[in-house]
């Protein structure tokens, strides 16, 4: 029986990279989980991974309200609560200051930073007490890592979501976390970086930089969550939990 067995879940982002891995760890510890993200095709893959008797996936742009109360209220109508809620969904790219435009900082801000904001908020009503919520941080929050400014800032508010919000709900006895990956091998990072010739440049300097001498896997990053998830981390809350290989540590 795994730690989470007749527990329900939702993780945001969850088609693909640490959210997928995440949903299948969970489901894997027993939990029922939703899943979301912005593109049916990459949903439809996710379930068959993670299993149509153990999931339910719902196209959702958390940067619209619109879309987190149609999540939510699939939740309610299979009337089991929610116990561990995952906000997972992010985008990044990278822009100089000098090329910041409103475009830009509006829409990083509208899915890493109001995304969580309201993905936790609208929850309240189906979390039952002692639930657990993960943020999904970045080491980017504390690095000054050259044309990544809004992304590191907008990772750096939900690192102080968690401190406010894990006061706040302590008498709901609802502990609030944060896990903040640096180099994590996923599909949307060779995107991220513009080309695979990039993509290999990073993965050498990772290689020759940082304590474990390579990237690490969504998998790793989903055990990290996992653990948050469950009662064995019954006396953590408001803290961050860095999945980097030591990159942030020395």
């Amino acid at each position: 029986m795994g730690q989470l067995e007749g527990k329900t879940a939702v993780v945001t982002g969850g088609g693909t990279g640490i959210g997928l891995a995440t949903a299948l760890r969970l489901a894997d510890e027993g939990a029922y989980v939703f899943i979301t993200g912005r593109r049916q095709d990459q949903l439809e893959a996710a379930v068959d991974i993670i299993g149509t008797d153990r999931t339910t996936a719902v196209v959702s742009d958390v940067g619209k309200a619109e879309e987190l109360d149609r999540l939510y209220d699939t939740v309610r109508a299979r009337g089991q609560g929610l116990d561990v809620l995952v906000a997972n969904a992010a985008i990044g790219s990278f822009v100089t200051l000098e090329q910041t435009t409103e475009d830009h900082f509006d829409q990083t801000f509208a899915v890493n930073t109001r995304g969580t904001l309201f993905t936790v908020q609208k929850a309240l009503p189906l979390l039952k007490e002692g639930a657990s919520i993960v943020l999904v941080g970045s080491t980017a929050a504390d690095r000054g890592m050259e044309a990544f400014g809004a992304y590191a800032a907008s990772k750096a508010a939900v690192r102080s979501f968690a401190r406010t919000w894990s006061v706040e709900l302590k008498g709901r006895d609802i502990r609030v976390n944060v896990v903040s990956p640096a180099w994590i091998e996923t599909p949307g990072i060779t995107t991220t970086f513009g080309d695979e010739e990039a993509f290999q440049a990073i993965k050498e300097h990772v290689a020759a930089t940082v304590p474990r001498g390579r990237m690490g896997t969504p998998e790793e990053a989903a055990a990290v969550v996992a653990f948050l998830a469950s009662q064995q981390s019954s006396y953590i809350t408001g803290a961050n939990f860095y999945v980097d290989g030591g990159a942030n540590q020395i």
